[in-house]
C-alpha cells in the first residue's frame, strides 16, 4: 500500500503514543491510528477527473517553415517549393507508369535533391520545412542521392555498376553468375 505524504490538508500519519503497549489506553490509540492510516489512503485516492487534457505547449514550428509569398496570394503560391517538390515528384511516378523505369525514377530522386537544394537557399520555403534545416537537408540529400544511385545501378542495363548490389542480389538468390 503506497504510503501517504503529509501536506497540507493530509494527515501527517500514524502518531505514536508514549503509553506502554499493555495498556487500555494504547489499544484505543492503535484504533485511532490506524483509522488515521485508512484517512489518509482514501485522501491520497482521488476521484478520475472528466477534465480535458490541456493542450501540448512548447512545441515550435521547424525553422523556415512561414510561407514563402505574403497572404496576398493563393496558397499553392505561398507554398510553392513544395508544389515543385511534389509536381516533379507526380511526373517521376508517371514516367514510371509508362513503363519507363529508371527515368521515373531518377525524376523522383532529382526532386528530393531539388528539394534539399530549395531547403538550403530559401529562408523561408512553408511547408517544405518539416523539422531543423539540418535534419531536412540531410534526409532529403541523402534519399535522393540514394535513389538516383540505386536507378542508375538497376537492371537491365546498369548504367553504373556497384559491386555490392549485386553481392545483395545474390544472398537473395536473384543474380546471375
Amino acid at each position: 500500500m503506497p504510503r501517504a505524504e503529509s501536506g497540507p490538508g493530509r494527515p501527517s500519519g500514524p502518531k505514536h503514543s508514549s503509553k506502554p503497549s499493555g495498556s487500555p489506553e494504547s489499544s484505543e490509540s492503535t484504533a485511532d491510528q490506524a483509522a488515521e492510516v485508512v484517512s489518509a489512503a482514501a485522501a491520497a485516492v482521488s476521484p478520475r477527473s472528466r477534465r480535458r487534457a490541456d493542450p501540448t505547449t512548447g512545441t515550435f514550428p521547424p525553422e523556415g517553415s512561414a510561407a514563402a509569398a505574403d497572404r496576398s496570394h493563393p496558397v499553392p503560391v505561398r507554398q510553392w517549393p513544395i508544389v515543385v517538390v511534389l509536381t516533379l515528384v507526380a511526373v517521376g511516378l508517371a514516367v514510371t507508369s509508362f513503363n519507363a523505369f529508371r527515368p521515373g525514377v531518377i525524376t523522383i530522386g532529382v526532386a528530393l535533391l531539388v528539394g534539399c537544394a530549395l531547403r538550403i537557399a530559401l529562408p523561408e520555403v512553408g511547408m517544405l520545412a518539416v523539422r531543423s534545416r539540418f535534419t531536412d537537408v540531410l534526409v532529403m540529400g541523402v534519399l535522393g542521392v540514394a535513389i538516383v544511385v540505386l536507378a542508375l545501378a538497376s537492371e537491365p542495363n546498369p548504367v553504373i555498376t556497384l559491386p555490392f548490389v549485386n553481392d545483395i542480389a545474390r544472398f537473395f538468390g536473384r543474380a546471375q553468375g
